[in-house]
């Protein structure tokens, strides 16, 4: 086996794994003492009372979200049950999976400051103008309320970024002092908390999450650095080189039923530009695989309604394509 390639990939790992590891360690402890000194079921209720203002404050909400598709639907759910608008709900399921501040920490990392910000800048415009257009069409009331929600079975699941929680058996929305991890295509695990300091809490917390997402990012690290030695570059460019706007859309579309685990995709995303891949190509399967994977259509179908939920998917892909677009021939 050949030394330098070896080299090469072991460099390549430590490179990027040592940067993610930092910055989602220090995510982590931020979104820690954030879920605890901000009550989340306080801020869904002011959300009710600032409609005129909701695409904005759902886009919001949702950048104190780290992602996970499956944690989105309980925190969507208490909004429904509790009258929030259409407009603000969906705001908040675009923003929470594509410009969180985990999301944005690890393109950061990755890409530089330069990216992060028109990534940032396109993806939560796109969550505040995608609720608020929705709002003046037909399909405002395409959501489901309590009685609705009460009439189907809660996928069982806790979020791992709020306070609330729902199962088969209990279709109310109601706060938990838990901490929790999830993933899309499993139930969540919850690991309760005995009574401790808010700061106790929020360091547990942290750590949870920590443990949850480090083993994707070191896997992420690992496929980077024996991609960066082993993967011929002229397979990369005959492949997926192509700047064309037809290369951005199918990588927009595709990125849909591959379900992106974005703390894997950012940094073999990063290997396969050195290696001649497109940068428009590469955000468009980023944004069209984290906004709107298949187990999170699924899930969100529990909440909103058929035409709702094709409009949730007609944004996420139209922004997957004018993020592609941009950064083949703008940034």
């Amino acid at each position: 086996m050949n030394i330098d390639k070896l080299t090469l990939a072991l460099n390549e790992f430590v490179h990027v794994g040592g940067a993610l590891v930092i910055v989602i360690a220090v995510v982590s402890v931020l979104t820690g003492f954030m879920r605890e000194y901000i009550p989340q079921d306080k801020l869904q209720k002011k959300l009710t009372k600032h409609e005129k203002w909701g695409p904005l404050l759902g886009s919001l909400f949702g950048m104190l979200t780290p992602f996970c598709s499956a944690s989105v639907v309980p925190v969507t759910m208490g909004m429904a049950t509790m009258g929030v608008s259409l407009g603000t709900v969906l705001s908040f399921l675009i923003s929470a999976p594509l410009c969180n501040f985990v999301v944005l920490a690890m393109i950061y990392a990755t890409f530089g400051f330069k990216v992060t910000i028109v990534y940032l800048a396109l993806t939560f415009t796109s969550a505040v103008l995608g609720g608020w257009l929705i709002t003046k069409t037909p399909w405002r009331n395409e959501i489901k309320r309590a009685d609705e929600i009460e009439g189907n079975k809660a996928p069982t699941c806790s979020a791992a970024s709020s306070s609330f929680s729902c199962s088969e058996t209990e279709t109310e929305i109601k706060p938990v002092a838990t901490a929790s991890s999830c993933s899309a295509t499993s139930p969540c695990s919850i690991t309760p908390s005995a009574k401790s300091s808010k700061t106790e809490n929020a360091l547990r917390f942290a750590l949870i999450l920590f443990k949850k997402i480090i083993p994707y990012v070191l896997l992420g690290a690992i496929i980077s650095g024996l991609s960066a030695a082993y993967l011929p570059a002229d397979m990369v460019e005959k492949y997926v080189g192509d700047d064309s706007i037809l290369a951005i859309f199918i990588a927009a579309v595709i990125g849909v039923p591959l379900y992106l685990r974005i703390e894997m995709a950012i940094p073999l995303l990063s290997v396969l530009i050195a290696k001649g891949m497109g940068l428009g190509p590469a955000m468009a399967l980023i944004v069209g695989g984290t906004g709107a994977s298949l187990p999170e259509i699924a899930l969100v179908s529990s909440v909103l309604k058929p035409k709702a939920v094709i409009a949730f998917v007609g944004i996420i892909l139209t922004t997957a394509v004018i993020a592609g677009l941009l950064f083949q021939y703008v940034v």
